[in-house]
């Protein structure tokens, strides 16, 4: 793969799409402790993998546009509770995706001598470490009716299980449920048991499921929307983490 910049990234906060207003991302980051279990035999340190963690920072311009649901309004609340938070590189189908489950902590403004006005956030992980996966839609995408999408090819069938990650932005209708789909060559697609959100029926909303790390996925995704009492518009983006590894519990 050729080397690329950064243009073109979108990040989306607890159902709303904060791209435009993000001045940078100062950090997406996690990974397990570091545990010493360094021998007397030995002429180095030795490390354990502990417990994962996670984090993303951020800065931000100042948008306070009320009638748009701009950063402001949406970062300044301070929430108490988790938000989730996905990074797109690049806003292309397949392309990498990191989400994280997190606090947000802190919205510190910075005005500088000539006159701009940023604000620095921060999201620490929470009982989840960070996770690297693709994206299952192309950035936002936004469907008018029930709609199978275009598959990605993850290259080979796994059987370590898999999370994915939902950002809902807009919705009118009456309900409309995502679900990942997976196929052995891609023609016949079924739903992955587990991998079905929760019905939407208003937005903004996000959601995280996982299966078992036991659970064959097979080698090519998609996102299928259905409904059973219709929709006109729905906005939304996903993110899924097909595990490579046997034995750990996400």
């Amino acid at each position: 793969m050729a080397k690329q910049s950064g243009l073109g990234d979108a990040l989306y906060v607890a159902g709303y799409n904060a791209s435009g207003d993000i001045q940078q991302l100062g950090a997406i980051g996690g990974g397990p402790a570091l545990l010493p279990a360094t021998g007397i035999d030995k002429s180095a340190n030795e490390r354990l993998g502990g417990l994962r963690d996670g984090r993303m920072e951020m800065t931000t311009f100042f948008n306070s546009d009320p009638l748009n649901g701009a950063t402001h309004e949406k970062l300044s609340a301070l929430p108490r509770t988790d938000v989730i938070l996905t990074y797109c590189r690049g806003t292309v189908l397949g392309a990498p995706a990191a989400s994280l489950v997190g606090k947000q902590v802190g919205y510190d403004p910075t005005r500088g001598d000539d006159g701009s006005l940023t604000f620095t956030v921060q999201a620490q992980a929470n009982a989840f470490g960070i996770e690297w996966g693709r994206q299952l839609t192309a950035g936002v995408r936004t469907d008018t009716a029930a709609t199978n999408g275009t598959s990605i090819d993850t290259t080979a069938s796994a059987d370590f299980g898999a999370q994915a990650y939902v950002q809902v932005f807009a919705f009118t209708g009456t309900d409309a449920t995502i679900t990942v789909q997976d196929s052995a060559d891609n023609v016949a697609f079924t739903d992955v048991a587990g991998l079905s959100f929760t019905a939407v029926t208003a937005a903004p909303v996000t959601e995280r499921i996982a299966i078992a790390n036991t659970t064959t996925v097979r080698r090519y995704l998609r996102v299928a929307t259905t409904t059973t009492g219709g929709f006109t518009s729905l906005s939304f983006a996903v993110n899924v983490i097909k595990n490579e590894v046997e034995g750990v519990v996400f």
